[in-house]
């Protein structure tokens, strides 16, 4: 991290459900981005992004020198990403609570095509759900079933609410299958991602240090 140390946290907290995404689940490579038939991802948590983009340049879609140019003034790699500059990225994000309205809507679009293969999966924070966005969204995906729809909730206790039950019972209520797990741990990322939800949206929170601890 260069010039924007406060976003730190938000980088390290995705690190590992990036790199597990990317290397074992998601079905998107850098030849493959244009592919009507290719997984989509997209970050809403899109204020630390350095992690992103290191795991993007470790997949191949853009050379790892230019990691170097983070958060300069001619780069594409900018504080926040954007879906023109930076090769693989689906969506300009950063402002919180935008990022699963669009994948919902994204789903809906697939559907709509009747491409019923691509996942569409979303990277959120904790503290997005202190938008109401986030909140008809989850209502509307759990009340239409969008199957293909995958949302990955870093929950590292910087929410300003709370939910009795935690996260997870807050997507349950509206239909979603759930998942929560250690977000550190590869391999119960890997099972929760990979695991059937069939007709249901799918949350998976994955736990990390807190950012405050």
């Amino acid at each position: 991290m260069t010039g924007d140390e406060k976003h730190s946290p938000a980088a390290h907290s995705t690190r590992d459900v990036l790199w597990v995404l990317y290397d074992r689940v998601l079905n998107v490579r850098p030849g493959t981005v244009d592919a009507p038939d290719r997984d989509r991802f997209l970050l809403s948590k899109g204020h630390g992004p350095m992690a992103y983009y290191a795991v993007l340049a470790a997949k191949g879609f853009f050379p790892v020198e230019l990691l170097h140019s983070f958060g300069d003034y001619d780069s594409p790699l900018g504080h926040h990403p954007d879906r023109l500059l930076v090769p693989g990225a689906e969506i300009g994000s950063g402002s919180l609570g935008h990022g699963l309205p669009l994948a919902v809507g994204t789903a809906l679009g697939l559907r709509a095509q009747g491409l019923d293969g691509p996942a569409v999966w979303v990277l959120i924070g904790d503290a997005e759900f202190d938008e109401g966005s986030n909140h008809e969204a989850v209502a509307f995906a759990g009340a239409v079933g969008l199957e293909r729809l995958h949302a990955v909730v870093i929950d590292n206790s910087s929410a300003t609410h709370g939910w009795s039950g935690g996260i997870a019972s807050r997507f349950a209520r509206e239909g979603w299958a759930t998942a929560t797990v250690d977000g550190r741990d590869h391999e119960q990322l890997h099972r929760a991602f990979t695991a059937p939800h069939p007709g249901r949206p799918y949350a998976v929170v994955a736990r990390t240090e807190p950012k405050y601890g």
